[in-house]
């Protein structure tokens, strides 16, 4: 069975099932989710814990399928704990995991816990994926997008009796810590128990949470692509100026603006030589969220702009590299900076 994490609490209450799978990229939420189940097994009488980390090279699935097996003199149940840190099991892993999976009794002595990173589609097409989400609950665990922070923010000050002024002064205190927290979750619940720690329960106004938060903000260069999409003008300057403090490679910075460029000079030609927008779309491979946002790009972007931001990104890819270029910036991250703020330009709709 999947399950979205949202419903896990609701399904915990219900009844255990024998086997749990996590599975994303999003630390906190997968050890909260982790937690929860120990918990609720803890509750059912699994007081034995065996834990078990499956490194990419000489690991013992035999001890696992043992594990699944024996009890101690001390306890009648026990939890076994399986974790993939790569979500390659391999051959022998994989075929480990379906022995778990058909192993998994309702109501049994074991509960089994396995923990994966963020898989892709063929991974989540395996066999042994698939027997372990038949013989139990699947949950993925998916990051919190930066649209969905800011509420994310207000739901956990809420579960420590604090929240924010209401109306506009609110949704600006809410907007800061977001942009100060983006892409560090765990640091983003640590800002939030710090203001628990040093603000009683009850209302925090923009000061409170200015002089406490601090910038942890971690980026990537593929969420700074889609800001520029978006023209979330403030957003992407940040943005880049955070990758910069990283000391992110220029070279993966101007790849994922210029990629967005090509692609997006190819659609629009398709579109010129009269293809559909779908069709043009589907021609390029993009889909998912990007697709909605080259929509709104594709929608007003002109033959000639296009044409336009490509030359400018090879210029700049020529910067990035250690050339010079007559009337652009020397600085490979000025240069940046000036090619995101000419795409966003580029994409904004017509006033």
């Amino acid at each position: 069975m999947h399950l979205p994490l949202a419903q896990l609490p609701a399904q915990l209450q219900r009844g255990l099932a024998p086997l749990y799978l996590l599975h994303g990229d999003e630390a906190l939420l997968v050890e909260e989710a982790a937690d929860a189940i120990r918990a609720a097994g803890r509750a059912a009488g699994h007081t034995e814990r065996h834990v078990f980390v499956a490194s990419a090279t000489r690991f013992d699935w035999s001890a696992v399928l043992a594990a699944g097996g024996s009890l101690s003199l001390f306890a009648e149940r026990q939890t076994v704990e399986i974790r993939v840190p790569s979500g390659k099991p391999g051959k022998e892993g994989g075929a480990a995991l379906q022995q778990v999976a058909a192993g998994a009794e309702p109501g049994g002595a074991t509960l089994t816990l396995v923990i994966l990173p963020k898989l892709d589609k063929a991974t989540r097409g395996s066999p042994w994926f698939g027997a372990l989400s038949d013989a139990g609950v699947a949950v993925q665990v998916d990051a919190v997008e930066r649209a969905a922070l800011a509420p994310w923010i207000a739901q956990r000050l809420a579960v420590q009796g604090q929240r924010v002024r209401p109306g506009e002064e609110g949704q600006r205190t809410l907007q800061f810590f977001a942009d100060r927290v983006e892409g560090n979750l765990l640091a983003a619940h640590q800002e939030i128990q710090k203001l628990g720690l040093l603000y009683p329960a009850g209302e925090l106004d923009f000061a409170h949470v200015e002089a406490a938060v601090l910038n942890v903000a971690r980026y990537d260069v593929f969420k700074l692509a889609e800001a520029v999409l978006a023209g979330q003008v403030l957003r992407a300057q940040r943005m880049l100026a955070g990758l910069e403090a990283e000391g992110t490679a220029a070279v993966l910075v101007h790849w994922a603006l210029s990629d967005d460029i090509r692609a997006l000079k190819r659609i629009s030609d398709a579109m010129a030589a009269g293809r559909p927008l779908p069709m043009a779309l589907r021609e390029a491979r993009v889909w998912g969220a990007k697709e909605k946002l080259y929509e709104r790009v594709l929608g007003h972007l002109a033959p000639a702009a296009a044409g336009r931001l490509l030359q400018s990104a090879h210029v700049v890819d020529g910067i990035v590299k250690g050339l010079k270029a007559p009337d652009w910036p020397h600085d490979p991250w000025q240069a940046l900076q000036r090619l995101a703020l000419q795409s966003l330009r580029a994409y904004a709709p017509p006033r």
